[in-house]
Parts: structure tokens; C-alpha cells; sequence
């Protein structure tokens, strides 16, 4: 079997300070602004086939999720070189936080911290697309589908595809299971990237777990609700809409050395204890990475 790797923690920010740009002044913002609404009542802006709207990610999704990757959970980030800046990858990490937030926060940390400015295309189980707005918004974001005929199209275009293996046993697990992977169900991800070749980029994120300590889950409702898990956590349902605010947990998202498919050959998809190797190995690195973050970051509610 593969060996697993454990993700270097070197800061992406290990390079000489450049000042930034000047902020621009409330005309500039006005004037911006102004053209975003007049380019949305106009139509005058494109989506792709998936529903990807980068215009309305970039001037409206992105800007609302920015405070709460820069203050709120303060996400540092490390091993971003490991991600091509122009060819296609699957990114793989762990789930957790009850909510799917750890998804979003790794969207802005590729576009706002790569160099390159990657736009993340998350894979979503189809519950996430039956939610009223959040569905809808999650398309404009840029996801599409869990399923391998998507993820294949976008690797071989060149995007850079995010999948979380775990899915809801990852998100909706108890707060005392925290850190630890749960199953990486039968390998879809690898056999897609063994089909177009791209590289496989374990990600692991520390932070998520915190957000939403879930203590207990209500399955009676859940099952009520048609939802997988319904959440009980010290803050809710207990305080009402004010439970649903997260904690802000201090995040540390890193991105590993990439795992080679390309020699394997699109062929290798079909031979299935070469698929389980490669999925063990990428679950195992996520794991290690995470005991190696934790072990660096040394508050969980703090810098």
C-alpha cells in the first residue's frame, strides 16, 4: 500500500512583505458597485453549464465570506504552493462543523491566498441543492453534483474540484468524535482522478470541529425534517436564532504534497484494490495532517 505523507506546515506567507494596494475610496466602491447592479438587472454577465456565476461570487458570495475567514475564525493557511496554479486537481479534505462552512472557508482560502487565484469547484451531495437560496447560491458559487461524470468534466477543463469523502458522517458526527475521520466511502474521487489524470491534493482543516460542538442529535426530528442529522449543540436550539451564530474558533487550512495519477493510466480506475490503496493513503495523510495541526495550533479560541 502507498505510504501516507504528512502535510508540511510551512506558512504561505514566508515571503518578503509587499505593502498592499490602497483600498479604494467610497467613489470607487459606489461607482463599483453600481455597475454590479446595473450588469444584474441587464443580464449583461455570464454562467457556465454548471450555473458557475463569477460575478456574482466575486462581487457579492466572496465579499460576505471574507470577514469570516480574515476575523471570525482568523483561517492561516499553509502548503498552498502544493496547488497548480493552471492545470486541474482534486482537492480532498476532511468534513466537519455540522454546517458545511469548512467548504466555504477553503473556497476563499484558494482564491484570496493562492497566487493564482484559484476558484474552487466544490462537489455537493444533491440535499444541498434541494435547500431553498442555499441551493441555488451554491451553484452560483460555483459546486455541482457529487458524482464522478461532473468531476471528471471539470478536471480535464483544468479546474481545481474540491470533494469532502466523508460527507454527512463527517459533518454531522459528535463533538467527542472530533478529528477523527469516518469512513471514505468506496473511492469515487480517486477513480476520477485515475481517469483524467489529475493530481490528488489531501487537504486537512482544523477548526471546524469547534463551531458547533454537537452534543446530541435529535433524530426524531431529523427524520421529521427528511434531514440526516438535526443538531444539538450547547447554543442550540437552547438560544433560538442567536444558537446558530458559530463559534469563533481559531482555523488552520493545509494543503498537502500532491499525490501523482497521471502514470497509473485512465485504465487503473477499474482496478478496484488500486482505487482502495490510493483512498487509504489519502485518508491516512488527512489524518496525520490533522494531529500535526492540532498539535501547532495552540488555542483554540485565540490566535
Amino acid at each position: 500500500m502507498p505510504e501516507a505523507r504528512v502535510i508540511p506546515l510551512r506558512r504561505d506567507d514566508d515571503e518578503p512583505f509587499v505593502s498592499p494596494a490602497p483600498a479604494p475610496d467610497w467613489e470607487e466602491q459606489l461607482a463599483g458597485g453600481l455597475d454590479f447592479l446595473e450588469r444584474r438587472f441587464t443580464g449583461a454577465y455570464e454562467t457556465d453549464e454548471f450555473g458557475f456565476d463569477p460575478d456574482l461570487t466575486d462581487h457579492l458570495l466572496l465579499p460576505v465570506l471574507r470577514p469570516f475567514f480574515q476575523k471570525w475564525f482568523r483561517v492561516e493557511t499553509f502548503g498552498l504552493d502544493n496547488v497548480p496554479a493552471d492545470s486541474g486537481a482534486l482537492v480532498v479534505a476532511n468534513h466537519s462543523g455540522t454546517v458545511p462552512i469548512d467548504a466555504l472557508m477553503a473556497t476563499v482560502a484558494l482564491h484570496d491566498e493562492h497566487p493564482a487565484s484559484r476558484r474552487l469547484r466544490l462537489l455537493g451531495a444533491d440535499l444541498v441543492f434541494d435547500i431553498p437560496v442555499a441551493g441555488a447560491m451554491a451553484r452560483k458559487l460555483g459546486a455541482t453534483l457529487a458524482c464522478n461524470e461532473d468531476a471528471e468534466r471539470l478536471l480535464t477543463e483544468g479546474e481545481l474540484v474540491g470533494v469532502f469523502p466523508e460527507g454527512f458522517k463527517g459533518i454531522g458526527k459528535p463533538f467527542r468524535e472530533r478529528y477523527t475521520l469516518q469512513r471514505f466511502g468506496r473511492g469515487g474521487f480517486v477513480s476520477a482522478a485515475l481517469r483524467t489524470g489529475a493530481p490528488i491534493i489531501p487537504c486537512a482543516i482544523v477548526g471546524a470541529e469547534e463551531i458547533y460542538p454537537m452534543i446530541g442529535n435529535a433524530r426524531a426530528a431529523a427524520r421529521l425534517l427528511g434531514l440526516p442529522y438535526f443538531p444539538i449543540t450547547p447554543t442550540f436550539p437552547l438560544l433560538g436564532p442567536l444558537g446558530l451564530v458559530p463559534l469563533p474558533s481559531k482555523w488552520l487550512i493545509a494543503f498537502g504534497t500532491p499525490i501523482e495519477t497521471a502514470s497509473y493510466g485512465p485504465a487503473a480506475a477499474e482496478d478496484p484494490m488500486l482505487v482502495f490503496n490510493l483512498t487509504d493513503q489519502v485518508r491516512e495523510t488527512i489524518q496525520h495532517s490533522l494531529y500535526q495541526l492540532l498539535l501547532r495550533r495552540t488555542r483554540v479560541f485565540g490566535r
